[in-house]
């Protein structure tokens, strides 16, 4: 092993915690984006007009400014206001806040996907619109825009980096403080790209598994499950 990679395992619990801090700001931002995005998304099809007006205004205005001044808006911006938030604190609010944008545009593509035949039936069967929405719209919208979903998530992973512009020591940020030490350029980076990667899959991973649980049949089957499950459809039919 040569000296480089001797001096950046003296390292290693710093790429750990950095890692471990990532992982947090992602789950966290991404549970704020879910719950932005499905009430986005519901008021954007809401009856009264100024709840719509309210979601696209926010939509637009998050959708088509970049996220590194809107991470800047909440750190430096609020301040003036007289809130005063935390590296952290900040930086989770402001990746939910531009995920939810980009979630609301999911679910409300989600929801326009189910026909309109079945909600005129279930009101038919007499049932409330709560009830429509969460036993015949919510699971087929969910299932439609599960991949979706995921891929945003793994895109707010790799958006975390740009918290690094306001000293958050996430991946990003501690590999550049390791990097000005040590001017070790080329492992610095190997070794954060990796760390993105193996966070990147692991959260692939343990989507394609809760995927798996909660969809019936699953959204991805090998080849012979899938045409046995079709053979079995086309049989029920006939």
């Amino acid at each position: 092993m040569s000296y480089e990679w001797v001096t950046l395992a003296g390292y290693s619990n710093d790429f750990v915690r950095a890692a471990w801090l990532t992982l947090q700001v992602t789950l966290l931002a991404f549970a704020i984006a879910m719950l932005l995005g499905l009430l986005t998304a519901l008021a954007s099809a809401a009856r009264i007009r100024l709840l719509r007006m309210i979601a696209r205004v926010y939509i637009e205005a998050i959708r088509n400014t970049p996220v590194l001044l809107q991470i800047f808006i909440v750190f430096f911006g609020l301040p003036s206001l007289g809130v005063t938030l935390n590296a952290y604190t900040a930086g989770v609010i402001a990746l939910g806040v531009n995920v939810g944008a980009y979630l609301a545009e999911v679910f409300r593509a989600g929801i326009q996907s189910v026909p309109r035949g079945q909600l005129e039936a279930a009101s038919i069967l007499g049932l409330e619109r709560s009830q429509i929405f969460m036993e015949v719209v919510l699971p087929q919208a969910a299932r439609a825009v599960y991949p979706a979903i995921v891929n945003n998530l793994i895109q707010l992973l790799l958006g975390t980096s740009l918290l690094s512009a306001i000293a958050l020591p996430e991946l990003s940020g501690t590999a550049t403080v390791i990097n000005a030490r040590t001017l070790l350029y080329i492992q610095t980076f190997a070794i954060t790209l990796a760390a993105y990667l193996v966070l990147s899959n692991v959260l692939s991973w343990a989507a394609d598994q809760l995927g798996a649980r909660i969809f019936h049949p699953p959204l991805v089957m090998k080849k012979r499950a899938r045409r046995l499950f079709f053979a079995a459809r086309q049989a029920d039919r006939t």
